[in-house]
């Protein structure tokens, strides 16, 4: 898993595992968002899946999918939001990065 940070408190990533949640929860992040569809290619885990092993990790899990430029500008105020009013560190991910990297420059953060 390679973490670019887009700022102190928020890293961007490519798709995570349930198996990479502990890694993550000891590196103090305390919320996930995930910008990726679920289904959009084989063999990725489900939000479902990520929420869960989040949740029993003591940490939060959110969903905001973005398959395009009508999605970023969608999820934008929810996102701000959402980092606005997180308890610690967020990571977002989608399956390169590149998604949840625009969704910030859109939130604004």
């Amino acid at each position: 898993m390679d973490i670019r940070h887009h700022t102190p408190q928020i890293g961007i990533c490519g798709q995570i595992s349930p198996d990479d949640i502990p890694a993550l929860v000891k590196s103090g992040y305390r919320l996930l968002i995930c910008n990726r569809p679920d289904g959009e290619e084989p063999g990725q885990p489900g939000f479902a899946l990520i929420a869960a092993a989040a949740s029993a990790a003591g940490i939060g899990a959110l969903h905001l999918p973005v398959s395009g430029p009508a999605d970023i500008a969608a999820q934008a105020p929810a996102l701000a939001g959402a980092l606005r009013n997180a308890p610690g560190p967020a990571l977002l991910w989608c399956r390169s990065g590149a998604r949840s990297s625009a969704l910030c420059a859109a939130a604004g953060v």
